[in-house]
């Protein structure tokens, strides 16, 4: 018998749960263990609520539960409830499946003040993550600056112009749909240091831009290359650029809608200035070198912001006695393995690159990797070994049955027209499963 844990209950998690099931069969006993009393991380605190059809993802993973090798241990944080070291003793192989939760640090002067939020801040909030539940963004705010041009920033800027009734269906908490409805933003700008050539936001997610209720994206036809240069690029990216290409039309026709949603390409914000809360954005206008790598032109220009958005990217944050690497974010590795009997998947392993998806063949190549590194027979206690020492150090762990129950009870709190409103206190959690 191999005994496996994996510590992260998001994608990554999961399918190197699913991929050991495949792997060895009755021969595998594999504890996934998570900090938070609810399971699936980013699928239910990092995609945005109003994508529920990616979060149905989150039933295969409860096949993956439903079987007796496979179990959900929540309320455990590693590195204080038990180490990396106290794992590996009572396991044959330790997976880090933690994801990249932090955010990327926005290393401008003028980014500690009051007004200045990073991405995985604002999402957590608006997503119900119990450490982010008390953010209380200032959303009086009526020109907001986000910084990226990726995905993420797509969701912050659709989250801060949608109407209340766009968010019918979706599971957005109650405290964020509140502070929207209050929200005094006119104007939202994404910033870029590159072209729109060079975006990392997909097809889908932009095209949700162009039919916001009141909202509407603007584009500047200069920032364009020509437009026979289109035809170099990958298909995803050619629709991509097709959309920007289509919001420069289709502005004008868009005039009525109240909430502007503007791409300023080719700009890099050096400074944020303002007295006790951000006032304005110093930005840098860049060009491209023949490399196409952003490079500045020494031209200067502000823009009036109450709100500023980091959407540059997240880190996976270190842990005790695993290697690191701190200029790229993410744990040590080869391929996966950081040492024989210790591995990392997904964003732990990469870097935050890739979508969900991308994370099913890193858990089959860190399974093979476990097949190649650990014999069949072990002597390690597993599990057994787990529960004792939690249960002497008084850890109220928390089961997959009772995540079900915590919920049903987020079923039964739901609004009209919600799946489900999120207990966004631990304690509230906990409570739920009895």
């Amino acid at each position: 018998m191999r005994h496996i844990a994996i510590i992260g209950s998001g994608p990554a998690g999961y399918y190197s749960a699913e991929a050991a099931q495949k792997k060895f069969g009755e021969n595998v006993a594999v504890d996934i263990i998570d900090r938070l009393p609810v399971p699936f991380g980013l699928i239910r605190t990092g995609v945005a609520p109003d994508h529920q059809s990616i979060k149905a993802v989150s039933r295969r993973y409860e096949k993956t539960n439903s079987g007796d090798n496979v179990r959900f241990v929540g309320n455990v944080t590693v590195g204080v409830d038990v180490s990396v070291a106290e794992l590996q003793e009572f396991y044959d192989a330790v997976v880090l499946a933690t994801g990249a939760p932090d955010d990327r640090l926005l290393d401008i002067p003028g980014s500690d003040l009051a007004g200045v939020i990073g991405s995985a801040a604002f999402v957590g909030w608006y997503n119900g993550h119990p450490d982010f539940r008390d953010l209380d963004p200032p959303l009086d705010a009526r020109s907001v600056a986000i910084i990226g041009n990726g995905n993420v920033a797509l969701d912050v800027a659709r989250i801060l112009a949608k109407t209340e009734g766009e968010f019918a269906g979706s599971d957005i908490v109650g405290h964020a749909l509140d502070g929207l409805k209050q929200s005094a933003v006119e104007r939202i700008t994404f910033l870029g240091r590159r072209g729109p050539h060079q975006i990392a936001m997909t097809p889908k997610e932009l095209g949700e831009l162009g039919h916001l209720e009141r909202a509407r994206p603007v584009v500047e036809a200069e920032d364009f290359p020509d437009i026979g240069d289109d035809a170099m690029l990958e298909p995803g990216m050619r629709k991509s650029v097709n959309h920007l290409r289509s919001f420069q039309i289709a502005a004008a026709d868009a005039e009525h809608k109240p909430i502007e949603i503007a791409f300023d390409f080719f700009a890099m914000p050096i400074e944020i200035q303002g007295e006790g809360r951000v006032e304005k954005l110093i930005i840098e206008r860049t060009e491209l070198d023949k490399d196409l790598r952003s490079i500045g032109t020494g031209e200067l220009y502000e823009l009036d912001c109450q709100l500023v958005i980091s959407c540059i990217g997240y880190r996976t944050p270190p842990i005790e006695g695993v290697p690191y690497e701190h200029g790229r974010g993410r744990f040590a590795n080869s391929d996966g393995r950081i040492l024989p009997g210790l591995y990392c998947v997904g964003w732990a392993r990469r870097g935050p690159s890739g979508t969900i998806g991308t994370n099913k063949p890193d858990g089959a190549a860190v399974v093979e990797m476990i097949d190649e590194d650990i014999s069949e027979s072990s002597r390690k206690p597993g599990r057994a070994g787990l529960d004792s020492l939690l249960a002497s150090r008084g850890v109220e762990t928390v089961t997959f049955r009772d995540w079900k129950k915590i919920e049903e009870a987020e079923v039964a709190r739901a609004r009209e027209g919600s799946p489900r409103e999120k207990f966004t206190d631990i304690a509230d959690m906990i409570a739920a499963r009895d």
